[in-house]
């Protein structure tokens, strides 16, 4: 079986921002070291809910070091390092390899649709260039592109490839991708809404955001799962699948900064255009937070 990092819940952290819009490193050490201490089995920063596309360099590189410096080894560290270009791709995978890094994350990117074979030199392009382990990234809702199980089964005869997150939000192909991938392989979750289907489906682990909220909720679905206790795993997802839909349907920055602030959690500012949840849309967020047993034992 391929080196595979990780498993069970890997948290997403946001990118906080001070008040001028500039990307506040202290906060973001404070917020992942919060991620640490809720006994997550990963970090991930600069995904979706990290804001990625709209971070220059020097800003994205000053989050990698922050990151894994903070983690400092207790959980592994999974970079976010997708871009439009197969030259900056290389470039911010080398730099978190050097920093160390556990393994990377990467997302096709598009402006012009990409082919099969364009994908397939982007991804070996990168693995050649590094040697720790690739996460290849399905996401068309964010990347424009939808790589198919096939093409996913190509991805994973590069060495380095080892690992395939599956965020379509179409649990018919997480069963397709296990049958025909095999149990060796490992795949994971990005769909929240998914996360108890994902999991019976055979999913590795679960890349979310939620822990910011709820990670006592998300730690006991997956041990559920673990144990083999389907009842219990079902009975646990059911009282956080409103929280976990509407994270989704909100936006994954705009929602974890809010669901922050409302328990109390500083969370600094959004980066323009983004902007904070709307009245009703945090009283909306309130009354789901209060219903859950985010501070009590599970």
């Amino acid at each position: 079986m391929k080196h595979v990092p990780f498993k069970g819940v890997i948290a997403y952290p946001i990118t906080p921002f001070d008040a001028s819009e500039q990307v506040d490193i202290p906060l973001f050490r404070q917020l992942v070291e919060r991620l640490v201490g809720s006994g997550v089995q990963g970090i991930a920063p600069l995904g979706s809910t990290g804001v990625l596309p709209y971070l220059n360099d020097e800003e994205k590189e000053a989050l990698i070091l922050a990151a894994i410096t903070q983690v400092d080894r207790r959980i592994p560290t999974l970079i976010g390092v997708s871009h439009l270009t197969m030259a900056q791709t290389i470039r911010y995978a080398r730099f978190a390899e050097r920093a160390g890094a556990d393994a990377v994350m990467i997302l096709p990117m598009s402006y012009w649709k990409l082919t099969d074979e364009e994908i397939m030199k982007h991804y070996d392009q990168v693995a050649a260039a590094i040697s720790i382990p690739i996460m290849a990234y399905n996401n068309p809702a964010t990347g424009g592109l939808d790589m198919s199980p096939q093409l996913l089964k190509r991805l994973l005869e590069i060495p380095n490839i080892t690992m395939i997150k599956e965020s379509t939000g179409d649990v018919q192909r997480m069963h397709y991708l296990r049958r025909m991938l095999g149990e060796e392989v490992a795949f994971y979750n990005g769909s929240n809404p998914l996360a108890l289907a994902a999991f019976a489906a055979g999913a590795t682990g679960w890349c979310t955001a939620a822990p910011n909220l709820i990670p006592e909720l998300n730690l006991a679905l997956y041990q559920a799962i673990q144990a083999n206790d389907l009842d219990e795993a079902r009975t646990l997802f059911y009282r956080q699948s409103e929280l976990l839909q509407f994270v989704v349907a909100k936006g994954l920055p705009r929602t974890i900064h809010q669901g922050l602030k409302l328990m109390g959690v500083e969370s600094g500012y959004l980066r323009s255009p983004l902007q904070p949840l709307t009245g009703s849309e945090t009283e909306s967020l309130q009354c789901i937070l209060a219903a859950l047993p985010v501070n009590e034992k599970i």
